[in-house]
């Protein structure tokens, strides 16, 4: 604490120098504002598949999770584990290959380490969310194989507001009583600016339409009883209940605040923020934690009384982050650049993993910094950015259950892209070079080189059609899990074990997306192809350590397929109003290059659905019917998933309030009670999704 401390000090004096030194190379007229999104060539257009969530259709979509934010994105799923935790999984590639950022810096949290580790970005306080669908390591690093999740808070100001600006948001459902409250501002006066935000949301366990655990994993308990039914015979045997109608454990209280101020003049701005979350949140899963093996009857009969009294209930985790963001843009600042980025994110993260009985197991921190530089250049023939970005990672896990032993790494990288535009169509191309090291407390360090390199054609072809055709050819450095974990996950049900002799992970892949934007109908289609070398995944052995089913991290050649389609038709216009018809469908199939059972895990099903829109003055309301396959292609020791209907429908009003606005709505979600079970979830036959919701909120915005 006193290392994040230090750096706002450091950084607030920073502000305050740089404002006074470079004004007198001020140009004549000030900037509006320095737009920086996730693909410094996306305002050109893009050759690769892209998707952004903002104003209203984020405020619709808005879920207790980034990855439940974006789960209704063609492309995209969520590992789920209950409400307040799911990563999104981008073309069927989840964890480390999907690089989750805020304001264009990592998260810089744990939640790739474990599946029931929350990201640590705040939805209800997003401003913009944009998306890379695919390779974007060569951009934000080695593990962006899979795509990028880029979160803008606008906690840093880029310019001055001529007015206090901001909002107010509440929010409750009636499934878990939880209730989520929002609220922004923004003001500034003469060269400065300010930013403040806050966010509280908390739920009860939440309501499910049958069993905790699903029908084929009920199936196989019985099964295993039946194979052992004369053992129980001799030895005493109490059934636990089966759980249903709610789940225990799913419960969350999350707190976020931040604050941030910019000096804003004519070359550009630099700026501060410093954020806080706090978050307790029930890990469910119905799982006790690991008890140590004792030898000594003395201790064994010890161990015996202290079960009988043991606190019955699901563990709990109590997460900690304050994170402190630096950032400065510049406008033209030598030669032919137009302009200079360079931002600083530095995080300190703990969690305590909590027993039932108020006993610490393990302990996670995470104390982490990332930089990053991009200077953007304009020239007659080429245009595109080059940059450079550095990272170091202080991770330890300490307790009963640290499953990895605590990791140091660093990580840097050079990178450049760039487009031209030729009278048929517009190339882009891109190469980065990278270094990744692990050094573990136990064990000796581990190196890894990484690069990648990509080139993309986007081609006009008249009335608003565009083809954009893509190539990469990419390597990741397996992570410090990947390679070290060795123990007991209780709360995912597993022993995990790594494999320090992993090599780099290569993937060489195409795409093609055809889209047409018009006025009246909207469509898109992407096709896609990447053949993995040493792809590292995490299956099952059909093993037990510690009376737990071992999951050994492998390696073997693999290769994804998949198709995204989504397509909008005005079908209706009327004086103040019109009527719109959407659909979408999207598949992911994989295959292992190994004999026998092929399939990867955890690959997310087919999906297809489609609604309609209806707007009428102020009136929006919108029905959205999604029908996800059932998930039959597993590997060994893995349960099919059934396939699940999702009705939503979303009813809202906009009234003018002086000089902003009063958003009233209702939106129920799962109304069709059914009950879902994620594939993509490491716990999915023990953890379904919420049942029946109903949502009302209110917002004020000016």
């Amino acid at each position: 604490m006193k290392r994040t401390y230090l750096t706002v000090m450091v950084g607030l004096a920073a502000v305050l120098a740089f404002s006074g030194t470079v004004t007198a190379q001020a140009e004549e007229e000030r900037i509006e504002e320095m737009v920086i999104v996730a693909h410094p060539l996306s305002a050109e257009g893009l050759s690769q598949a892209s998707d952004v969530l903002e104003g209203e259709e984020l405020d619709r979509k808005v879920a207790a999770s980034i990855g439940a934010t974006l789960a209704a994105e063609t492309g995209i799923h969520s590992g789920s584990f209950g409400t307040a935790v799911g990563r999104p999984v981008i073309h069927g590639l989840a964890g480390p290959r999907v690089r989750i950022m805020e304001d264009r810096i990592d998260t810089l949290d744990v939640s790739v380490t474990s599946a029931d580790h929350a990201v640590t970005v705040e939805p209800f306080l997003a401003e913009r969310v944009e998306v890379l669908k695919g390779p974007s390591a060569l951009l934000y690093g080695s593990g962006a194989i899979g795509g990028v999740v880029d979160v803008h808070t606008g906690r840093i100001p880029h310019e001055v507001p001529e007015k206090l600006t901001g909002g107010v948001e509440a929010r409750y459902d009636d499934n878990s009583d939880g209730v989520a409250t929002s609220l922004k501002l923004n003001g500034g006066a003469g060269s400065f600016a300010w930013h403040l935000d806050a966010a509280w949301r908390d739920g009860d366990d939440y309501e499910i339409p049958g069993f905790a655990e699903s029908s084929g994993f009920r199936a196989a308990e019985e099964a295993e009883e039946e194979e052992h039914e004369e053992e129980e015979e001799e030895e005493e045997h109490e059934e636990e209940p089966e759980v249903r109608g709610r789940l225990p454990g799913s419960d969350y209280d999350f707190e976020s605040y931040a604050g941030g101020v910019s000096v804003v003049q004519d070359w550009g701005f630099v700026g501060i923020s410093v954020s806080q979350l706090d978050a307790d949140y029930g890990l469910p899963g119905g799982h006790g934690h690991h008890e140590e093996e004792h030898h000594d009857e003395e201790e064994e009969e010890e161990e015996e009384e202290e079960h009988e009294e043991e606190v019955e209930g699901n563990p709990l985790l109590e997460m900690e982050q304050t994170r402190v963001d630096l950032e400065m843009g510049i406008v033209d600042p030598f030669g032919p650049f137009t302009s200079l980025n360079v931002r600083v994110g530095i995080n300190d993260y703990e969690h305590q993993e909590i027993e039932p009985s108020g006993e610490v197991a393990t302990d996670f921190s995470n104390e982490a910094w990332e930089a990053r530089g991009e200077l953007v250049y304009e020239g007659d023939a080429w245009s595109g950015a080059l940059g450079m970005q550095l990272l170091d990672r202080e991770f330890s896990a300490v307790g009963e259950e640290a499953f990895v032993q605590p990791v140091d790494t660093s990580e840097w990288g050079v990178f450049w892209v760039g487009e031209r535009q030729f009278d048929q169509f517009g190339l882009e191309l891109g190469a980065r070079l990278g270094r990744v090291e692990h050094d573990p407390t136990d064990g000796s360090s581990e190196s890894f080189n990484t690069w990648a390199a990509s080139i993309g054609f986007v081609i006009p072809m008249g009335d608003n059609w565009q083809l954009g055709l893509t190539g990469d050819y990419s390597t990741r450095a397996p992570i410090g899990e990947e390679l070290f974990a060795n123990g007991p996950h209780i709360v995912t049900n597993a022993f995990e074990v790594g494999d320090p002799t992993l090599d780099e992970e290569t993937a060489a892949s195409i795409a093609g997306t055809l889209s047409y934007v018009g006025d009246r109908w909207n469509f898109s289609a992407t096709v896609y192809y990447t053949q993995f070398s040493d792809f590292i995944y995490e299956a099952a052995t059909g093993e037990e350590e510690d009376e737990l089913p071992v999951f050994q991290f492998m390696q073997d050649d693999a290769d994804f397929f998949g198709v995204d389609f989504e397509v909008s038709v005005l079908v209706a216009e009327w004086d103040g109003g019109s009527m719109s018809l959407n659909a979408m469908w999207d598949l992911v199939h994989a295959d292992l290059d190994v004999s026998g059972n092929d399939n990867i895990p955890r690959l997310p099903p087919i999906r297809y659905g489609g609604g309609f829109e209806v707007r009428s003055g102020n009136l929006t309301f919108a029905v959205d019917y999604l029908t996800v396959d059932e998930q039959d292609d597993v590997t060994d020791f893995e349960l099919a998933t059934n396939d699940y209907e999702d009705l939503r429908v979303y009813a809202g009003a906009e009234f003018e309030m002086g000089g902003g606005s009063l958003h009233v709505f209702a939106q129920g979600r799962n109304l069709t009670d059914d009950e879902q079970r994620h594939h993509t979830s490491f716990i999915k036959d023990l953890v379904p999704a919420p049942g029946e919701t109903v949502e009302l909120g209110v917002r004020l915005e000016f």
